[in-house]
């Protein structure tokens, strides 16, 4: 299939509002090499394979479907299931058991357990103006519908550039927008799009996209369309940088269609005269804020009141945030504390004054340990102060070691002295919990900015191997999502900072698997802001092109989650060639289930992984062999166990109910591995446990087995049916009655497209 199809269609639901599921009960069918070398890895892996081809499109887009997130434990069997010799028996991946970890192995269904069900517990700030964590629970690519568009484009005013950027896209057919996270280039692009393209429909592509996807007809260019590549990734030679634009140029003009590219780089590092970059502007705030004050009714007295009082250092979301709320009611006054200057401002007072090594060790403390109680803040924090000892000057004279020391026993009403710190009581059942916080969760970003600017390496040396050892450690969920967050923020101002000393080292397993978790618990929390999303993306297309299988097995576990929400046509083709490479086959094939889960919880389109799969399992009947077909089928067949944890119930099973698109699908799936016979014996009693579930799943369980028998019939090679048919009988005997008929039910359908 083509990635431009996944990227060009795209329907959104309204995500739902419930606790993230557990690891599935199905582990991924073994592939080749995890049967003929159970014991371990190979020392070194294969360079992976470029990008997958391009595929053919599919049918039309199906509807998404709403449904949790699993990924894989052993399924436990009710029944006798024949098994064929060459699958090697199923154990279990306990993630509670680091121990028995492979090396190497990351916990994917942790990562999505730990970001879904307790993303909000340390009041992060991310995503301001954009639904907050609504952000991780949707597409970030595919055709913007028509309400995302609207609710851009009818609050909109224009910066002083605008004209400029129109200009040279009528001309051109292609503008960059070039400027800082937060000044509206994303707008910007949608209003540019809108003001020239021909019809309505905008389409956002990956910003993994190269100059060369662009032009080469990767990405299927529509007359009349207008195209937004958003936070574009530039890693294009700068030797050939105006060449390569003058081909997208072209290529855009040639389909008469208008791209818009936004950017934070001035450039490729070479002179590009063929497009046009245009450094982007913010626009006049004041008018944004009148313009979504007035279009929401509100008093012109609010209005002028609330543009008085507005602070500088505004961005463009939290402008459209803080309008939201004065809308609603809020006053002015009060609400303008947490945007711009106004929030920054308590911070930066406390920073300017002069601050003990004890004080700065609180405060980094509470910006990674945020929202935990005083026994374990402050031992926290005491192990940071040994860390970080050598970055201060040690008490020469008896009054200085004196007042250290009575610092040392003071800790908790110094804490209490510190305007930084609050306490939070927080309901747990009956009982009432402490928690240590910032006053307002905006300090928290503001703090690691002012502790970024004000501490030098030698501090900043002991912060990382005092977090490294913090996360070795295998703290509770709770404590490492605080951490993942807290790093998450502190790469708005230090980007290189983390991705050297923390996701790189932590992803290849300097911190143990913990720390590789957290490692994409880090990526999933900078998927909140639009404009970190993409880098998440860099980060992890990285990990996955290395030859450390650590790395690779750290993208994998990524990609399971928010990232492959954000981006599912990046995930699906990277988890893929994973599987087709041999390299961490087994961890990409949690993956994929995963992200099956992880999309269906998510109200989003499932059929993003299932139509790709179904491609190659379509391909490899004829160019297919060995390894390579033992890993995609083994992909397989784990995607279709993927189970509900909450409810304990097969993802395709309740996927079959709630969107009937998906069933055609998913019948092609199970006619690829059924029709594979060492498999079949494995793939027959899912295969029945997926049919014993419908009852739990739908109130019309004879009618989406009928409509499933069809679709699986309709793709079995001929004559397969009445085999299959014999087999799953034989399966199912010792079901009860009402199962029995919904076996037979579902046969008779297979058998009917034999005719």
């Amino acid at each position: 299939m083509n990635e431009e199809h996944e990227e060009h269609s795209e329907q959104r639901a309204a995500p739902r509002n419930e606790p993230e599921a557990l690891p599935s009960k199905d582990a991924p069918d073994p592939p080749a090499e995890a049967r003929t070398h159970p014991a371990a890895e190979p020392e070194t892996e294969p360079k992976p394979a470029p990008e997958p081809e391009p595929e053919p499109k599919p049918e039309t887009e199906p509807k998404p479907a709403a449904e949790p997130n699993p990924n894989s434990k052993p399924e436990p069997q009710g029944t006798s299931e024949p098994e064929a010799p060459q699958d090697a028996p199923e154990t279990a991946a306990d993630p509670q058991a680091p121990a028995t970890t492979p090396p190497g192995q990351v916990h994917h269904n942790n990562v999505n357990q730990y970001f879904y069900g307790e993303l909000n517990a340390s009041g992060a700030q991310f995503g301001l103006g954009t639904a907050g964590s609504d952000n991780a629970r949707r597409r970030a690519v595919g055709r913007l519908d028509a309400g995302e568009a609207d609710a851009i484009l009818a609050p909109y005013v224009k910066p002083a550039c605008f004209e400029r950027a129109a200009l040279a896209l009528e001309q051109d057919g292609v503008v960059v927008l070039v400027g800082p996270a937060g000044t509206g280039k994303r707008s910007g692009a949608v209003a540019l799009v809108d003001a020239l393209a021909d019809g309505s429909e905008y389409v956002v592509l990956s910003p993994g996209r190269s100059l060369d996807d662009l032009a080469s007809g990767k990405v299927a260019f529509e007359k009349g369309v207008g195209y937004l590549l958003l936070d574009r990734m530039g890693e294009d030679s700068s030797q050939t940088a105006d060449f390569d634009w003058r081909r997208v140029r072209d290529t855009v003009r040639e389909h008469d269609a208008h791209l818009v590219v936004t950017t934070v780089r001035s450039g490729d590092g070479g002179a590009v005269e063929s497009v046009e970059h245009v450094p982007w502007q913010l626009p006049d705030l004041a008018a944004v804020l009148r313009v979504r004050l007035v279009r929401a009714g509100c008093a012109r007295d609010t209005v002028e009141r609330a543009v008085s009082l507005m602070p500088g250092g505004c961005r463009i979301a939290e402008v459209a945030a803080a309008a939201e709320r004065i809308s609603r009611g809020a006053a002015p006054d009060e609400v303008w504390q947490d945007y711009g200057s106004s929030a920054a401002q308590p911070v930066r007072d406390w920073f300017a004054g002069d601050r003990t090594p004890q004080e700065w060790a609180e405060v980094t403390t509470l910006a990674f340990v945020n929202g935990a109680g005083y026994r374990d803040f402050e031992t926290c924090q005491e192990r940071l102060e040994e860390w970080v000892a050598p970055a201060f000057p040690q008490p020469v004279t008896p009054e200085e070691q004196a007042a250290a020391a009575r610092r040392a026993v003071d800790r908790r009403q110094s804490l209490s002295r510190n305007e930084l710190v609050a306490v939070e009581e927080r309901k747990n059942g009956a009982l009432t919990r402490t928690a240590l916080v910032f006053p307002h969760p905006q300090y928290r970003q503001w703090a690691l900015q002012e502790l970024w600017a004000g501490r030098s390496t030698p501090y900043w040396n002991g912060v990382r191997d005092w977090l490294t050892e913090l996360v070795a450690a295998q703290p509770g969920l709770g404590l490492q999502l605080s951490v993942a967050q807290g790093l998450a923020l502190l790469t708005r101002p230090a980007f290189d900072e983390v991705a050297d000393n923390y996701l790189h080292p932590w992803a290849g397993g300097a911190a143990g698997p913990a720390g590789q978790s957290t490692a994409t618990l880090v990526l999933q929390c900078m998927c909140l802001d639009e404009s970190l999303a993409a880098t998440a993306l860099g980060v992890a297309r990285g990990w996955a092109r290395s030859y450390d299988p650590a790395l690779r097995s750290s993208a994998a576990a990524a990609f399971s989650g928010a990232l492959g929400v954000r981006f599912p046509t990046d995930a699906v083709t990277i988890l893929l060639r994973l599987i087709r490479s041999g390299g961490r086959s087994v961890d990409a094939a949690f993956a994929l289930a995963g992200l099956v889960a992880v999309l269906a919880e998510c109200g989003q389109d499932t059929g993003a992984v299932f139509r790709p799969l179904a491609y190659r399992l379509r391909a490899q009947r004829e160019t297919l062999t060995g390894r390579h077909k033992d890993n995609v089928l083994g992909a397989a067949l784990t995607v279709l166990r993927a189970r509900d944890a909450r409810t304990g119930r097969l993802v395709c099973a309740s996927l079959m109910e709630r969107d009937e698109r998906q069933t055609a699908t998913i019948g092609e799936l199970w006619a690829g591995v059924l029709d594979n016979l060492p498999r079949r014996g494995r793939a027959l009693a899912a295969l029945n446990a997926t049919l014993r579930e419908l009852p739990a799943v739908t109130e019309r369980p004879e009618r989406v087995a009928g409509r499933f028998g069809r679709s699986l019939g309709a793709a079995l090679p001929p004559d397969d049916g009445p085999p299959l048919a014999a087999a799953l009988r034989q399966v199912a005997a010792r079901a009860d009655e009402a199962v029995t008929g919904l076996v037979e039910t579902f046969l008779t359908a297979v058998l009917s497209t034999e005719d």
